[in-house]
């Protein structure tokens, strides 16, 4: 995380070229016609069931408009701590795919749906659902002005195959969302993501507000936010009590 943060800081530092207000509401759309890399971590000092135990997740996303259809890959580097076992785990976890038709593509509104899938690529048995999965994704998008954009993504995935030994899939996510534009690409925001594991019966259902900052230089737009998640509904073991969202997006 303290390496994110050198990144942040380094990117203020560098001159910074003007924004237009399309630029900045589209720099928080998922469904945005342009080629997008993202660098996101979510970091948990506290889980359900051992208040000692953390976990840290860096997804590594990117994003690519082919004609109507947005592609988007992404890739997690996990790692668990238990000082109570002294086990710590890191690795790589599954890899997940999302095709997104654009059923609507305009200005002011963006919608999408298709299929969602992931691979068992993870390298640890506790990263990953040694599952293939398959399922669905939708996720809307409106700029409503050039200071207030919302919007929200749902996921739904099953188990179709992979080890007969390990737990059987059915998950649901959904992450509502809405951005504040204040002025000068700085920007208050909210995006949890809500997670319900159909299969066992827990979820961990978190609230968060954060701020962000886009700049746009030379043709790229740097998009760099923190956002502080508070869980208040959970059920289960693992779930984060507290967590801190922080990402580097890009557009190119």
């Amino acid at each position: 995380m303290k390496n994110l943060f050198i990144i942040l800081f380094t990117l203020f530092s560098l001159s910074v070229f003007a924004q237009t207000d399309e630029e900045k509401a589209q720099a928080n759309n998922p469904l945005a016609q342009i080629t997008a890399f993202n660098l996101q971590q979510y970091y948990s000092p506290n889980l359900t069931g051992n208040s000692e135990a953390t976990s840290s997740t860096y997804w590594m996303r990117f994003a690519k408009p082919t004609g109507r259809v947005l592609w988007r890959a992404s890739l997690p580097f996990s790692t668990f701590s238990n000082p109570e076992t002294g086990v710590s785990t890191s690795g790589l976890g599954d890899f997940d795919l999302f095709a997104a038709y654009l059923a609507v593509s305009k200005s002011k509104l963006s919608i999408g749906i298709g299929p969602s899938v992931s691979a068992p690529t993870a390298t640890h048995a506790t990263l990953g659902t040694g599952k293939w999965t398959a399922g669905a994704a939708a996720v809307a998008f409106a700029s409503l002005n050039p200071q207030l954009q919302v919007g929200g993504l749902a996921i739904w995935r099953t188990d179709v195959g992979g080890d007969a030994q390990r737990d059987d899939v059915n998950i649901l996510a959904f992450q509502p969302f809405a951005f504040f534009q204040v002025g000068k690409g700085l920007y208050f925001r909210s995006a949890p993501t809500w997670n319900f594991n159909l299969e066992k019966g827990t979820y961990n259902v978190p609230l968060g507000v954060g701020v962000g900052k886009i700049m746009k230089i030379n043709k790229t737009v740097f998009n760099f936010f923190i956002e502080p998640q508070y869980s208040v509904l959970h059920y289960g073991d693992n779930q984060p009590l507290l967590q801190v969202y922080s990402a580097l997006n890009m557009q190119f």
